[in-house]
């Protein structure tokens, strides 16, 4: 798949990350999550699953309150929101950007708008990085929701040609800013969830923060490598994703998420 086309999201998946998991997932891959109404299967092996699979109602019910937010933001920048497809998948799914294994994650594919997620990287979420919480994994999910945002708005492809002229390093950096920006525009889902529809509990808001610093490139570095090497990052240190999250959380408004103009 060429570079950009298939977008990391809420895992931070740099290659050495993307081997941990891994490791840690151990997925089965006769175990294929239900989807709602909204969501489609991605994997067909296996038998016809439960139809109130929780974790399946929850990622439904967090997709659709995404789209009523974007629905009302979206044309206040110019520009319609056209909702998202979901599909979620165990063990490996294809897709436009091509086949992706349970051990990359959380993704969002460019050529078909689809979000893809593979409902293990929860339970790592959880036990590997120490992020628990339903609103850990709405961030994740809304995080997702926030490359499509960005395909919308034509952003993503702007960064794959940039990239596609850059240096490794300088591929990496607009990653970086990219991945950020999707921070951001999480944190505006998150603020209207809250003003518009009482949507978050007590101890919700920690629970997205405490994910996006578990899953800085920093952290994860450190914790797969040893050391950390910040001009491979791929998706921002901690402090980044931490900071970029809150500045939509607190603004509401995706034309605080200018990543790229930022220093």
């Amino acid at each position: 798949m060429s570079r950009g086309a298939l977008i990391g999201g809420g895992g931070g998946l740099a290659t050495l990350v993307v081997l941990a998991i891994a490791m840690l997932t151990g997925v089965d891959p006769r175990e294929i999550l239900q989807s709602s109404p909204s969501a489609e299967v991605g994997q067909q092996q296996g038998g016809a699953p439960p139809a109130d699979d929780p974790q399946a109602q929850f990622v439904s019910v967090i997709l659709a309150d995404t789209e009523d937010t974007w629905n009302q933001v979206l044309p206040q920048v110019g520009s319609n929101y056209q909702e998202p497809r979901l599909v979620l998948f165990s063990d490996a799914v294809g897709s436009a950007c091509g086949t992706a294994s349970a051990a990359v994650g959380p993704f969002y594919c460019s050529r078909d708008s689809t979000v893809y997620l593979d409902m293990a990287f929860f339970a790592d979420l959880e036990r590997r990085f120490g992020a628990p919480g339903d609103f850990a994994r709405a961030y994740v999910i809304a995080h997702e929701v926030g490359h499509h945002v960005q395909n919308l708005l034509g952003i993503s492809s702007q960064v794959q040609q940039q990239q596609a002229q850059s240096s490794e390093e300088g591929a990496n950096a607009l990653s970086v800013r990219l991945e950020l920006q999707a921070d951001c525009l999480a944190g505006v889902w998150g603020a209207h969830a809250k003003q518009e529809r009482d949507f978050l509990e007590g101890g919700d808001i920690e629970e997205a923060l405490q994910a996006a610093s578990a899953i800085g490139d920093d952290r994860l570095q450190a914790q797969t490598r040893g050391h950390v090497v910040p001009e491979s990052f791929t998706h921002g240190s901690s402090a980044q994703r931490v900071e970029w999250f809150r500045r939509g959380l607190d603004s509401g408004d995706p034309q605080a998420c200018d990543t790229f103009g930022a220093r």
